[in-house]
């Protein structure tokens, strides 16, 4: 009798215990440099927050392709992580390969995720072409128009609220430039890499209304044309003097941080760079706003760092295991104004509308372009580390530093990715 009291007592003391276990939610990211910094510390705060009841156990991975690759062939062998940051711009790759579950609507409404919290493109990169909801965004994060305020003001293109004046439209930009290149200074820095080229490129042709891919096919009948305006444009800062040809990444941020610049277009990601020069004193009066409207509408390409749940073949992460990532989910979006500092705009509404956020400088100076946000084109061959991105490189930097012709780039660059579609 006392062997059957004692057994039952420990039965009961282990049922005790496994009801005040911490739960693990397993976690993979790409995040490296300043925002692998700021999301670890975000995730030590998660944890210590919820110390005793959740831990997340968190894995950074190589950035770019080896990560996408390494998400598929984890879920189609039933591996893999609880939850997992992804880019926007690669969830058709995500979906067609099976690498991601579905969010059900309960699930988001249980977690307290809702679409109207979030832009509606933002919200929409997100699904599939099925109209499920596949992640939920984190952030927008797109390129934009660092400028010396002191040059710009003496060039006469320096408001009164301290924002540039006068760069509106392709030929206006381009008086600018003019205006501000000098022998011993650039109008306009830019890397000379495909990622930075596709940027500037999409966001050129989205401003013409264009579609670089539609119904299955790139950059078909106008939208050939304005995608050589678009090049021509660019070619035409390089063949001006007006941009230092074949500057890489690093160089075109020297040339702006040193003065040799006046304007340098890049990723929200290099506003911390800037952020801490200016703290040293080793910075001049510098901004920061959303790309110039060159052509009908204002446009900016733009992804997003979301979080997304891995489809684990044969092992699916588990409803009750579900719930808590979503929570989880929903607590950094909550928490997102930390995650701003890294340059970025909050893609949840209530913290990318307060007024925490809006005195953040500079990144409230640009968080206009959330709203006329164009993200990559519904393709496998699309985003980050992409063939597209590929293809930027072979086609768009050839042609903006002068050796292609807008035409032949553009109809170049169409025919190769047509090519791989088939």
């Amino acid at each position: 009798m006392r062997k059957v009291l004692y057994a039952t007592l420990a039965s009961a003391a282990l049922t005790v215990g496994a009801a005040h276990a911490t739960e693990t939610i397993v976690w993979w990211d790409f995040l490296s440099g300043g925002d692998g910094v700021r999301m670890k510390a975000m995730l030590d705060e998660f944890n210590k927050e919820h110390d005793g009841k959740v831990h997340i156990d968190a894995t950074t991975l190589e950035w770019g392709v080896p990560f996408y690759t390494k998400v598929q062939t984890s879920a189609a062998t039933g591996q893999g992580p609880d939850v997992m940051t992804y880019h926007e711009s690669r969830m058709p790759l995500g979906i067609s390969t099976g690498s991601l579950s579905p969010i059900a609507p309960e699930e988001l409404a249980a977690a307290g995720i809702k679409a109207s919290d979030f832009g509606p493109a933002n919200w929409k990169a997100a699904q599939g072409t099925d109209g499920q909801q596949y992640a939920v965004p984190l952030d927008i994060h797109s390129i934009i128009l660092y400028y010396n305020k002191d040059m710009l003001r003496k060039a006469g293109l320096l408001g009164d609220d301290g924002k540039p004046k006068g760069l509106d439209g392709a030929a206006n930009f381009d008086a600018a430039l003019a205006k501000l290149t000098t022998k011993e200074v650039a109008g306009l820095s830019v890397p000379n890499d495909g990622a930075t080229g596709w940027r500037i490129f999409y966001t050129l042709l989205n401003q013409q209304d264009g579609q670089f891919f539609k119904d299955g096919k790139f950059l078909d009948g106008d939208n050939l044309d304005k995608a050589t305006t678009a090049l021509a444009e660019m070619q035409k800062w390089v063949k001006s003097g007006a941009t230092p040809a074949n500057t890489e990444y690093p160089a075109s941020i020297a040339l702006f941080t040193s003065g040799k610049a006046a304007m340098h277009i890049n990723g929200v990601w290099e506003v911390p760079t800037m952020v801490d020069l200016a703290k040293k004193g080793q910075l001049f009066d510098w901004g920061a706003i959303q790309i110039p409207t060159f052509y009908a509408h204002p446009a900016t390409w733009a992804d997003s760092h979301s979080f997304a749940i891995p489809n684990r073949v044969g092992n699916p992460v588990d409803p009750a295991k579900r719930k808590l990532v979503l929570d989880a989910v929903h607590w950094f979006n909550e928490h997102s104004l930390e995650w701003a500092g890294g340059g970025h705009i909050p893609a949840y509404l209530p913290v990318q509308e307060s007024a925490e956020f809006k005195a953040l400088k500079p990144n409230s100076d640009y968080s206009s372009l959330a709203k006329t946000a164009v993200f990559d084109p519904v393709s496998t061959l699309a985003g980050v580390a992409s063939p597209v991105y590929d293809a930027s490189g072979n086609y768009v930097i050839p042609a903006m530093m002068g050796d292609m012709t807008p035409a032949d780039a553009a109809k170049k660059m169409r025919d190769d990715l047509q090519g791989q579609a088939k």
